[in-house]
């Protein structure tokens, strides 16, 4: 069991999977998950219908709150890269050295927060190159950890994903 307090990131168009299954999985381990998105108390759509109504609004969230921070993807990141304040949590995440989690296209959130440049990640084929370009070390692999990071390729991938992301926290 883990008794831990997790963020996860949604905006319109995430990836269905990519969120609900590590929320779930997560809470069935335990721990307690807070959604943050543009606003609180909002409904998002999946990438594929999945409906998402946000927790939180990403102004109300600090790091210091939280033990971890999921961040799945979709088309949703490609739009949240961009928001400033989704950009400071990474980078609050990440100098506290508490899980930065991020699935498929999820990785263009810590590429736009600067937070990967020397770290080994994986992600989706279609944004190998922007890690590279930002400074990852690229694998091709279902999980990779490296130090309080955690990146994977797919929805195939999330049972190795969720695994990584709570040995983390155990």
């Amino acid at each position: 069991m883990i008794d831990k307090k997790i963020l996860l990131l949604t905006g319109e168009i995430y990836e269905d999977l990519e969120l609900w299954y590590p929320k779930l999985r997560f809470e069935e381990a335990g721990a307690t998950t807070t959604i943050a998105g543009p606003e609180a108390n909002t409904h998002y759509n999946g990438k594929h219908g999945y409906p998402c109504i946000s927790d939180a609004a990403f102004s109300d969230v600090r790091e210091s709150d939280f033990d971890a921070l999921i961040v799945p993807g979709g088309f949703m990141p490609d739009k949240l890269r961009r928001d400033r304040l989704v950009l400071k949590l990474v980078q609050d995440f990440d100098s506290a050295r508490k899980p930065i989690a991020a699935i498929c296209h999820g990785g263009w959130i810590p590429i736009s927060a600067g937070v990967y440049r020397g770290v080994r990640v994986t992600g989706s084929p279609g944004i190998k190159d922007d890690l590279i370009n930002a400074g990852g070390i690229y694998e091709d692999a279902a999980v990779v950890v490296d130090g309080h990071h955690v990146s994977s390729r797919r929805p195939d991938d999330l049972p190795d994903f969720c695994k990584a992301v709570i040995k983390l926290l155990a």
